[in-house]
């Protein structure tokens, strides 16, 4: 609760929804009407049109909730305080890495709802990341704590998971947004509204930045990945899994 309280300042304003991964979120909950979104944050993958409840912990996020959201509760995932079978479908969006006990968040979703739609992440993949791999491989270390998506996906007993790519201009500040814009790792906003940059030490990130900083202004980094450019999305592992 306290971490996004302290990390979560400006949240809103580096995560925006993409209508790209709305829409097959949206898709994934069927014909759901009441729809429990937890770890809902600032309520960015609510979907339109259907009886939403948010759960956030964090009151920092909830404060920057848009005056149109979801009614919301302050909450964790480990014990959500509904009844069994409360709500048609449960959703949970790029939230399960920071549970303290994501099996015990995950046995939540299913007891209060018979479908469950997960956006999670290949934690492997993620570290393959060139921003992870060539300047702040610190940031591995971390991801490697975390529940990745075949895991959660095999806890779920999954009907499908489906890859999300990330389109090179998305507008949603995750970790790897900016694969292809490597620039805007270089300003303290966009890595504030990155968790895994966020939590990563202060040191480390200031010297990965400080490397990148040079080989663009070299050209290195652009004669490394030049075939990078080409692309109009990128897979960084993004699962979205269905239960």
């Amino acid at each position: 609760m306290a971490r996004y309280d302290e990390i979560g300042v400006g949240y809103a304003r580096g995560r925006r929804t993409d209508p790209r991964w709305l829409a097959p979120v949206v898709s994934a909950l069927g014909s759901a009407v009441s729809v429990l979104d937890v770890g809902s944050g600032t309520g960015s993958y609510e979907p339109p049109g259907r009886e939403v409840v948010a759960v956030e912990p964090s009151a920092e996020m909830i404060r920057q909730r848009a005056g149109e959201a979801a009614p919301v509760v302050q909450a964790i995932a480990e014990a959500l305080p509904f009844g069994t079978a409360a709500f048609e479908a449960a959703l949970a969006v790029l939230t399960v890495h920071h549970w303290a006990d994501w099996r015990r968040g995950l046995a939540e979703l299913r007891r209060v709802a018979a479908r469950q739609v997960v956006l999670a992440y290949n934690t492997a993949l993620h570290n393959e990341f060139w921003l992870v791999r060539e300047y702040v491989p610190e940031v591995a270390s971390l991801e490697r704590s975390r529940p990745s998506a075949p895991e959660i996906a095999e806890f779920l007993g999954a009907v499908s998971v489906l890859p999300l790519p990330v389109p090179w201009d998305f507008t949603d500040g995750v970790f790897p947004a900016y694969w292809r814009r490597p620039h805007a790792y270089l300003d303290p906003a966009v890595r504030q509204s990155c968790s895994a940059l966020a939590q990563t030490a202060p040191a480390a990130v200031a010297r990965g930045v400080a490397r990148l900083q040079a080989d663009l202004d070299s050209g290195r980094w652009r004669e490394e990945h030049a075939e990078l450019l080409e692309l109009p999305e990128w897979d960084a592992g993004f699962r979205l899994i269905v239960a």
